[in-house]
């Protein structure tokens, strides 16, 4: 059985105490895992640049500069976590990259609640080729926006393409000319939604095969 390895976050934050309840809070957060935290731009630099970690959760003001502008300058997932709450300073920070930004204090809920939202955004990027609709959907996700409940236009294809038949993700690729995992993550996300009902089919091997129909209900 395969696992996924958990998502690696740097904490930066020059408050020792405000540091550590960061890490705290990402390692309680199932999916991830805390690096050691970083209290300055300059141990951030060198943590990164060992370590690769997915995700930066970084304070703005620290002893050696702003930590926006390590966002900008770094090839790093970051969410600035920052007592600042001028326009200016946000929109910076949103400017540089930055994915999210948390106004100090705040409740470590809404931490955990940014954390899941980008675990759910990751997932959703997480293949070598995407379409608009997954674009658009990891977007609502990480910005914490309203998920769609409007059929994409891959989704109404392959809906039309069922009709009142059964068939294989396979099946529906090829006559889509969609490739298969295209079709099976359409067909996966659907099915959570009730929009497809899922079969197994056991054939003469014994391994099961999915077969998608739409739902009735």
């Amino acid at each position: 059985m395969t696992t996924t390895a958990p998502l690696r976050v740097l904490v930066v934050d020059d408050d020792f105490r405000v540091a550590d309840l960061h890490r705290d809070a990402v390692d309680a957060v199932p999916g991830f895992r805390a690096l050691e935290p970083a209290r300055s731009i300059g141990t951030a630099r060198s943590a990164i640049a060992e370590h690769r970690p997915d995700l930066v959760l970084i304070d703005n003001y620290l002893p050696d500069g702003e930590g926006v502008e390590l966002v900008r300058s770094i090839d790093t997932d970051a969410i600035v976590l920052s007592a600042a709450s001028d326009a200016e300073t946000v929109r910076r920070a949103l400017r540089a990259g930055a994915i999210g930004y948390l106004i100090k204090p705040f409740d470590s809920r809404a931490l955990r609640e940014r954390l899941e939202r980008y675990a759910r955004y990751r997932n959703v990027l997480d293949t070598a080729d995407v379409e608009q609709d997954d674009i658009d959907r990891a977007l609502s996700i990480v910005h914490g926006g309203p998920a769609t409940t409007t059929r994409s236009a891959t989704e109404q294809m392959i809906l039309t393409t069922l009709g009142a038949r059964e068939a294989s993700a396979g099946e529906i690729a090829t006559e889509c000319g969609i490739s298969r995992a295209t079709a099976q993550r359409h067909l996966a996300a659907m099915a959570a939604r009730g929009i497809v009902d899922v079969r197994l089919r056991y054939g003469s091997t014994g391994r099961p095969e999915h077969r998608y129909a739409a739902s009735r209900g």
